[in-house]
């Protein structure tokens, strides 16, 4: 779909539509087939910040240049994190209803708090992960890589997104989070139509927030050594919603970031022989594989969002206090300016893929562990691993927000 030409002359002052600026939408046939190719049209035309629509039309600012992304994201007193103060929100132009309230609109958890509230709540999460991933994050995730394996091993062939990716990040997170695994398979469908937005994120978003209040209320009075249950028993107390949130969060950015990126992990070993062969034999490190991928495509191309807390200026364009602003992870990791040879990469951590600054993801470890277990285990049980179709012929399917693998099928011998 082609940028569109909009002049709305109801929209606020400073922003995109009102500029009457060609504006592109994040969302449609074409966001959803070449998002790279927006964003790098994107960054010729505007710079590294370019006006953009999010679902329904709302003005947002896409912050393309990786030095911008690092100063909205270290800086939360000049952009911050509570959608409270989101001007085309707080004047009625975004309805509760918007497929955008999922996933930009204000909850009582950290990442919609800055300052003291964000600290408070940010130790209750990283005391309770601290926790989680000291008894037994791999243990658990060997376990369900073989019992995932198990089910197709006999086979020959599988697909290693719809069989594999897809549900072992969160049969993790089951025991890591204290929730029945007939629950977490329910919701693997849940996170992915949230992200994916339109009509039904509501209503999948809604269905998360029930079963979690449910665990909450469940581990409240039966209390186990889960996430959830330190949640509830931490001195931060933590309210119900405040505990039920945080439960949310934990459990969609782990899933769905990490069975994004250990697809796409997969998809690079698979298409590349020597990084197979290396990777079998001991020779290549699993976590450096991981690292380029975190470059290339991160497991969140875009993240959401915050809110100028004043007049500004960024990447050479006036932003107004309270207009939205969302964080290009794929673009600033792609920038020319800081990354001139797209293939020097190796041994730099410094990529976006885990936000930055205040936000910075506090389960990161748990997503790569589980990654560096599922990629081990499958290599080593199915000898002769190989794509059972050509690399060309592979397909990605994108959202505003990320850009999944649609399947990578693939042979092995039994």
């Amino acid at each position: 779909m082609n940028a569109q030409p909009l002049n709305d002359p109801d929209a606020p002052r400073g922003c995109p539509v009102a500029h009457g600026a060609d504006v592109t939408r994040l969302f449609g046939p074409e966001a959803s087939t070449d998002p790279y190719g927006i964003y790098e049209r994107l960054r010729k035309e505007h710079g590294s910040v370019a006006p953009v629509l999010l679902e329904g039309d709302v003005p947002a600012w896409l912050v393309l240049g990786y030095r911008d992304n690092r100063r909205v994201l270290d800086n939360p007193r000049q952009f911050s994190r509570d959608a409270r103060i989101w001007r085309d929100w707080r004047e009625g132009r975004v309805s509760e209803t918007s497929p955008l309230i999922p996933m930009v609109g204000w909850r009582p958890d950290c990442v919609s708090q800055d300052g003291e509230p964000h600290r408070r709540l940010r130790g209750a999460v990283t005391d309770g992960l601290l926790a989680a991933s000291s008894r037994g994050v791999r243990r658990h995730a060997t376990y369900f890589a073989n019992k995932q394996i198990d089910a197709f091993a006999d086979a020959g062939r599988a697909d290693l997104v719809a069989d594999y990716a897809e549900h072992l990040p969160m049969l993790v997170l089951t025991r890591i989070l204290g929730l029945p695994m007939t629950d977490g398979l329910r919701l693997v469908e849940s996170c992915a139509q949230v992200f994916k937005g339109g009509a039904g994120a509501l209503e999948h978003n809604e269905r998360i927030m029930q079963i979690l209040s449910e665990l909450a209320e469940r581990k409240r009075a039966e209390p186990g050594s889960d996430f959830a249950t330190a949640l509830l028993e931490h001195p931060a107390d933590l309210d119900h919603d405040e505990v039920v949130s945080h439960l949310r969060l934990v459990l969609m950015a782990a899933h769905t970031t990490t069975s994004n990126l250990l697809a796409r992990v997969l998809q690079l070993v698979l298409t590349d022989t020597a990084r197979l062969s290396g990777l079998v034999s001991g020779q290549l490190n699993i976590s450096s594989v991981v690292e380029e991928v975190m470059w290339d495509t991160p497991p969140l191309a875009v993240l959401p969002g915050r809110f100028a807390a004043a007049d500004l200026e960024l990447g050479g364009h006036h932003i107004q206090e309270g207009e939205l602003l969302i964080l290009g992870l794929a673009a600033g990791n792609l920038d020319p300016e800081v990354r001139p040879d797209s293939a020097a990469v190796q041994g730099n951590q410094s990529h976006l893929a885990f936000s930055a600054g205040p936000h910075e993801c506090p389960g990161q470890n748990i997503g790569q562990s589980i990654i560096e277990i599922g990629v081990d285990v499958l290599l080593h049980r199915l000898p002769g691993l190989r794509l059972a179709v050509p690399s060309e012929e592979l397909s990605s399917t994108a959202s505003t927000w990320e850009s999944r693998l649609d399947s990578l099928p693939v042979e092995f011998s039994v």
